[in-house]
């Protein structure tokens, strides 16, 4: 008897270990978590070598890439957009001396190959940015040559209709060069998706919008914006998780401003303004993107000129950021880059050295130390992780 009550209680043992294991399996399958690689869309100039969008794949312990498929035949698709269900890719294509457009595309849930759907204008000429804002209903878009911003539709199939709204921005900034008149260079939807941010190289000013979800129009804001120092030329921006802060990094001055960010009337204050590079570089240099990374605790920034990945702690008690390092992102022109999820891994687009390289994040202090992999990929322009 007690032989059989002991293999019958040995198979209820196994049977729940199955099923322990079978939940976690689902859970794993659910979350993700049990993918050792994630899907790199990179975004291109076609002026050179390349031919559209790349795929990549990465590898999340080594930080390896690996050629999957490309897109071809879209010009210039500089900056990419992944929609919230991950289903959708929106891209810009800039256009020239015309107005540019924003392409959108299906992406295959198993290959992740990309399948278009069709085009619409972008409201001006030489879109640098797109976005989708938290319901996946709009598509927004910054007209840096036009000197605009748009948002248009996304139809139930994930293609998109003409812009329901277009404002023009005003004015003028200090550098005669860069600055004769409105430059927004992207365009970002706040975390409760209430508000869009879009910082105007141009004029030195992060414009504000009220978002419209149920018409798709952008409106003024009160306040309407937040003015960076004359001359800075305010280019990415981003908010802090905590959803408490925000920070824009400036391409003309080589600076990053922190700012608090209230949430009810989507204002925002400085805390501080801090250089990008080391006090004794004195070279040429244009900052281009800024990310935090996913816990909070350090904020990055790229150097073209520097050619690094500036790396920042962030104090959430006083708003404020303090330099660790800059570390050389092993290629010329570093014109974006992404953390992957994990906060684990960043990898750098080197627009005029062709390559994309990756970085292993150290955990406990946000250093970067190559991880001895990259691609190479003509003209990379943007990152986007899947």
């Amino acid at each position: 008897m007690r032989s059989i009550a002991f293999r019958i209680g040995l198979s209820v043992l196994f049977i729940l270990m199955g099923l322990s294991l079978l939940e976690c399996s689902m859970k794993e399958k659910t979350t993700g978590t049990n993918s050792e690689s994630y899907r790199v869309y990179v975004g291109t100039y076609t002026s050179g070598e390349s031919e559209g969008i790349y795929i990549y794949q990465l590898n999340r312990q080594t930080g390896e890439l690996s050629y999957l498929s490309k897109f071809v035949g879209i010009d210039d698709p500089s900056f990419l957009a992944i929609h919230p269900a991950k289903t959708f890719l929106y891209s810009v294509s800039e256009g020239g001396k015309k107005d540019g457009s924003i392409s959108a595309f299906r992406i295959n849930s198993e290959s992740g190959e990309l399948e278009f759907l069709n085009k619409q204008s972008s409201g001006g000429r030489g879109p640098a940015h797109v976005n989708v804002d938290g319901s996946g209903r709009w598509v927004l878009t910054a007209n840096y040559g036009g000197g605009s911003v748009a948002i248009l539709p996304i139809r139930k199939d994930g293609s998109l209709g003409p812009p329901t709204d277009v404002r023009k921005h005003q004015g003028s900034g200090l550098d005669p060069k860069r600055q004769k008149e409105p430059h927004p260079h992207s365009i970002w939807v706040s975390p409760d998706n209430r508000f869009a941010f879009v910082p105007d190289l141009g004029i030195d000013k992060i414009m504000i919008y009220k978002l419209d979800l149920k018409n798709g129009k952008l409106l003024t804001n009160d306040p309407p914006y937040f003015k960076t120092a004359p001359g800075a030329g305010p280019r990415h921006f981003t908010f802090h998780p905590n959803g408490r802060y925000a920070f824009v990094i400036n391409e003309l001055n080589s600076t990053i401003t922190a700012m608090k960010y209230d949430a009810t009337a989507g204002a925002l204050t400085k805390v501080q303004t801090i250089r990008t590079v080391p006090d004794e570089y004195t070279g040429i240099n244009y900052c281009a993107d800024i990310h935090t990374s996913p816990d909070g605790r350090y904020v990055y920034g790229s150097n073209r000129g520097h050619n690094s990945i500036a790396v920042f702690s962030f104090d959430d008690q006083t708003g404020t950021l303090k330099l660790i390092e800059c570390e050389s992102t092993q290629g010329d022109w570093p014109r974006n880059f992404a953390i992957d999820p994990d906060g684990k891994i960043l990898l750098a687009a080197n627009q005029r050295s062709d390559n994309v390289v990756t970085f292993f994040i150290d955990q406990k202090t946000g250093e970067l130390t190559p991880t001895g992999f990259q691609a190479e990929i003509s003209m990379p322009v943007c990152l986007k992780l899947l």
